[in-house]
């Protein structure tokens, strides 16, 4: 078995040094570092996780807290970006649940997690949640926000900004209808954003245009969607609270026989995978969901190796607008 001390050997460095490569910690030049990982994959090195955990007290595990379908793509690429990071520093994952009487932070201890993961926690008992980050547990969340905790969350607001400056400015609209999902902090700060955007432009925004459906959820966007349509001076525009939304509501759009982008403009949200292949392309605003998760793991180990260095804080993520084919632009239009 190759051990620390042939690869320190190899590598010409003392096993202080090595073992502080193999970790990704501090105190290690980049070159160095990268030459131990280099020399410890050809030599064919191993983690010892059981000998680590004896030496460190603490276990190599990190509870995932997630009650949502797997199936669902941006949280799926945001678990595999917690499970590669996790994984390059030696960790493993284990999934939580909460049973009669077992509440998440003892769950957690039963199964001698050295930290957890929150991922969406919309679907969580809060005060569940708030026991376990008040626990001796380390905690990171991603999209799920709480006092004096370390999140990992999309730049919402500035998203929001953003769709609307592309929207008016370069595209020509004036007329933006919103149907956000359901009332949460990342609602809000999608509304903060999006009402700042449209001051910021000059855009009145009439209160019917602004109106709540759910996220991920077709049918009730299909529904707001169609009261849209029918008001006597309908949007020339409609942004979604994500893309499963966003098609629920072309699908009605087309149902009454208009044309998209040609009659109504839509903007959907996450850039999921689907939004590249369907017809007409969707244009959308980008999650950079593998790097949430990758920032998640960063920030948690970094609490559980060096607790003494943690302080909570919020860690924004920006995307960026996916171009397609579902938003007609007006100036060329007026041309």
């Amino acid at each position: 078995m190759v051990t620390i001390k042939m690869i320190a050997r190899e590598c010409g460095l003392s096993t202080a040094a090595v073992s502080r490569a193999l970790n990704h910690l501090p105190g290690v030049s980049p070159e160095n570092a990268e030459r131990v990982r280099r020399i410890a994959k050809e030599m064919g090195y191993i983690p010892n996780t059981a000998a680590r955990a004896l030496k460190t007290n603490r276990s190599n595990i990190i509870g995932i807290l997630y009650r949502n379908k797997l199936a669902h793509e941006f949280f799926s690429v945001v678990l595999e970006g917690i499970l590669d990071e996790a994984e390059r520093c030696g960790y493993e994952l284990t999934f939580l649940s909460s049973n009669p009487g077992v509440s998440y932070a003892d769950h957690a201890r039963q199964r001698q997690c050295a930290g957890v993961i929150v991922v969406q926690g919309l679907l969580f008992d809060h005060d569940n949640v708030m026991t376990l980050v008040n626990s001796n547990i380390p905690t990171v969340s991603v999209e799920y926000e709480y006092p004096d905790g370390t999140m990992i969350v999309n730049d919402n607001i500035g998203a929001m900004e953003e769709i609307v400056r592309y929207l008016h400015d370069d595209m020509g609209h004036s007329r933006i209808a919103y149907i956000h999902g359901e009332i949460c902090q990342v609602t809000n700060e999608r509304l903060t954003g999006f009402y700042r955007g449209c001051r910021d432009c000059g855009i009145t925004v009439p209160q019917e245009y602004v109106r709540q459906g759910l996220f991920r959820n077709p049918d009730a966007s299909a529904e707001q969607t169609r009261q849209l349509l029918a008001l006597p001076k309908p949007p020339t525009c409609i942004l979604y609270p994500d893309d499963t939304s966003c098609i629920g509501g072309m699908m009605e759009i087309e149902k009454k026989g208009l044309s998209i982008p040609g009659d109504m403009s839509c903007f959907g949200f996450d850039g999921v995978s689907l939004s590249r292949v369907i017809r007409p392309r969707l244009t959308t605003y980008f999650q950079d969901a593998e790097q949430m998760g990758v920032k998640a793991a960063q920030e948690l180990i970094s609490a559980i190796e060096d607790p003494r260095c943690a302080m909570p804080r919020t860690v924004l993520i920006s995307g960026h607008i996916q171009a397609g084919d579902t938003v007609r632009n007006l100036r060329e239009s007026k041309r």
